[in-house]
């Protein structure tokens, strides 16, 4: 059975070396999580496909978001909340003045670009999920995650 994962970053600029500081943090940790993860996800038969969408300006809202399957990281995360944290480097981009950008807040820490270790922690439970709760998992534990 072959599954796919579509990781989706949204951010305002013109590319990854076109915008925020914390947006580009993300999506250099959404391509180096998915490098990490790869060759296992091949090994138990998930693609992985990253798309980058582009924001205008206006979206500044959506900027340094990622959604796997359509769902936004916060969603797959019990416990981890949307906030919004001044940005200088969105108000150069927007040329606007007092600009906010998107952030996270988990287990007590705020988090202006998304680490690779969140985004792994998510393609492992969406691995877990597709397997199946009656599948082994590497301990033999039942959890559901693939054995490795």
């Amino acid at each position: 059975m072959h599954n796919e994962i579509v990781i989706e970053w949204k951010h305002i600029g013109k590319d990854v070396a076109n915008t925020c500081e914390r947006c580009g943090e993300t999506g250099f940790a959404v391509i180096q999580a998915v490098e990490e993860i790869r060759p296992f996800l091949e090994q138990v038969g998930i693609a992985v496909r990253i798309i980058e969408t582009i924001l205008p300006d206006e979206g500044i809202e959506e900027s340094n978001i990622i959604l796997f399957n359509g769902t936004p990281l916060e969603d797959l995360i019990e416990g981890m909340t949307v906030t919004a944290t001044p940005c200088a480097s969105c108000a150069c981009i927007t040329g606007q003045d007092d600009v906010e950008c998107r952030a996270i807040e988990y287990e007590g820490e705020l988090y202006e670009a998304i680490p690779p270790e969140l985004i792994l922690r998510v393609i492992l439970k969406l691995v877990a999920e597709m397997n199946g709760p009656d599948e082994p998992c590497c301990s033999g534990c039942g959890c559901g995650a693939p054995p490795t």
